[in-house]
């Protein structure tokens, strides 16, 4: 196995754009480390007759009927809303801001 580094998780901070602190880097890198050594140890106990699982038990959707009740009129649903033109929300532009 090969062992996380410091460089690497600031390198990796850097690609996603999240600034981290040298104490913060410190961390991460002992706490990554960690994980690559335990995702390590369940690999050598995982074999092919196991299958794989991502829950413990199964799980099941519960379905039910889509029936249709009552609603609220435009009235009431806009009586709560900081700002309305009458019939629709309004809320302010979000286009073109920067992400």
């Amino acid at each position: 196995m090969s062992e996380i580094t410091q460089e690497q998780v600031a390198h990796l901070a850097n690609l996603a754009r999240i600034a981290l602190t040298p104490h913060e880097i410190e961390s991460l890198t002992s706490e990554l480390g960690s994980i690559v050594d335990n995702v390590a140890k369940v690999s050598e106990v995982a074999t092919p007759d196991v299958p794989a699982t991502s829950h413990p038990i199964p799980l099941q959707n519960v379905y039910r009927d889509d029936v249709p009740g009552a609603t609220l009129t435009t009235e009431q649903a806009l009586a709560g809303a900081p700002d309305h033109d009458g019939s629709r929300f309004r809320v302010t532009a979000i286009l073109g801001e920067e992400q």
